[in-house]
């Protein structure tokens, strides 16, 4: 019989260097190297084109369209421009003849290919210098000849512009980089040097575009936080609606609710000798009345502010619209009503919701446009309510400035006619003024079915 061990051998890392923790500047080493191979080795030669100008702006956007459309390739123009000064620079700074035309050729090849391959122009420049520098003979300085000056510079800044600010700082580096070297292994320290002007001329450049595009980047985030900002404003100031219409609804339930519980308490009273199942079903009806108002009160518990007060007179109602209209007559709105259709009483809900919405409206007219006239049309139809509130226009709106408002008395107005199931439209009128037109159903009434013995 054969008896089989296992035995299990955990290897731990010994002290010394590879156990060793690395230090931050060690970190900060690795993942700057990280950032470079990222930037500029990582497909550097992929294709990205440059993609074409928007044509949106404040001063494009005034133009012909023809026009516009040969506009949004304006940033290709300029970079062919500028690669055809670096070649004449090229041809101007090289020995006449073929060494002439291939120093302007060299020169201008980097600088195209930044339309496409960014990237990739900013390594075929370091070529096309070295190339260029030794066709141009003993024209110019080194390690740049003209032609390569010009279109390295080009190159640089063009490129930075289409890539993050790391990799300007990576291709600034580089560059000095590739100077030094050049003046100490090629032997151009025997020539006029133009590193120095190069590197102070490109950091001025990539300075400049590094600042655009963090002032973008700023403008891009301010934009967004204006844009949650305002959706966080729209969303508070829909729920503070929600919860004053919870509140005023709570009153009109609370009413009905209290009616109920008191008529089942003094029903079994007004029938002589009501049987138990009558006492027993009306005593139900009120406990669930008692108990639907201690609901309620936890409910407005709930959604109530901490200053808000309870009101001492009942929830108005279309009943009371001419006291309303009084009001803001005062205030100095000159305000026609007219009514149309068979007067009746409607669900108190409709009649408070009805009554709010003509308050917010004419608020509105005094707030945005003072001195206007204001009209009120109140319609009863058959299949409920309809409301329109149309104001004209300021008699002097270059004269008058509009008090200031919260710009909340539209979402409130929806919000009211939302809870109904109704329809609204509220848009400026033809003649300037503004007008508000809303319908709220409201149930037909079943009728009385009478019985008898």
């Amino acid at each position: 019989m054969w008896h089989v061990t296992e035995t299990t051998h955990t290897q731990t890392t010994p002290p010394g260097a590879a156990g060793r923790p690395r230090s931050p500047e060690f970190r900060l080493a690795v993942d700057a190297l990280r950032g470079l191979r990222q930037d500029l080795f990582h497909e550097a030669f992929a294709y990205r084109p440059l993609p074409r100008m928007a044509v949106d702006g404040r001063l494009t956007r005034h133009l012909p369209d023809r026009v516009r459309a040969r506009a949004a390739w304006t940033p290709h123009a300029l970079v062919v421009a500028g690669g055809l000064v670096a070649s004449l620079a090229g041809v101007a700074g090289a020995d006449v003849g073929a060494p002439a035309l291939l120093c302007g050729l060299l020169a201008l090849a980097p600088v195209l290919l930044t339309l496409v391959r960014p990237v990739g122009a900013f390594w075929l420049s370091f070529a096309a210098t070295t190339v260029a520098s030794v066709l141009s003979g003993g024209w110019g300085s080194r390690p740049w000849p003209p032609g390569g000056f010009v279109s390295h510079l080009l190159v640089l800044t063009v490129v930075a512009m289409r890539t993050r600010p790391r990799a300007a700082a990576w291709m600034w580096l580089l560059t000095a980089v590739y100077g030094f070297w050049a003046e100490a292994v090629l032997g151009y320290d025997h020539y006029a040097t133009d590193t120095a002007p190069m590197l102070v001329l490109s950091a001025l450049a990539l300075l400049a575009v590094t600042v655009r595009h963090v002032r973008r980047e700023a403008q891009q985030e301010v934009t967004a936080q204006q844009s949650v900002t305002e959706h966080e404003r729209s969303r508070r100031t829909l729920l503070e609606e929600r919860t004053t219409i919870a509140r005023e609804l709570h009153d009109v339930v609370a009413h009905h609710m209290s009616v109920v519980a008191i008529q089942a308490e003094a029903a079994p009273y007004r029938v002589e000798n009501p049987p138990p199942e009558l006492e027993k079903a009306f005593a139900t009806i009120r406990e669930n009345a008692v108990a639907a108002l201690t609901e309620l009160r936890r409910v407005l518990g709930v959604v109530r502010a901490e200053d808000y007060e309870v009101p001492d007179a009942p929830q108005p109602t279309l009943a009371d619209l001419d006291g309303l209209l009084a009001n803001v007559q005062e205030a100095g709105l000159e305000v026609e009503k007219v009514v149309t259709g068979a007067v009746r009483e409607l669900p108190q809900g409709v009649e408070l919701s009805a009554y709010r919405i003509v308050q917010e409206a004419l608020s509105n007219t005094l707030r945005h446009a003072p001195g206007a006239g204001a009209r009120v049309e109140i319609g009863y139809v058959l299949g409920g309510l309809g409301l329109r509130v149309v104001n004209g226009p300021a008699p002097a709106p270059n004269l008058v400035k509009p008090s200031p408002g919260a710009g909340h008395g539209i979402t409130g107005m929806r919000e009211r006619v939302s809870m109904l199931n109704g329809e609204m439209t509220a848009a400026a009128t033809d003649e300037g003024g503004y007008e508000v037109a809303v319908f709220l159903p409201v149930p037909a009434a079943a009728p009385a079915i009478e019985g008898g013995a």
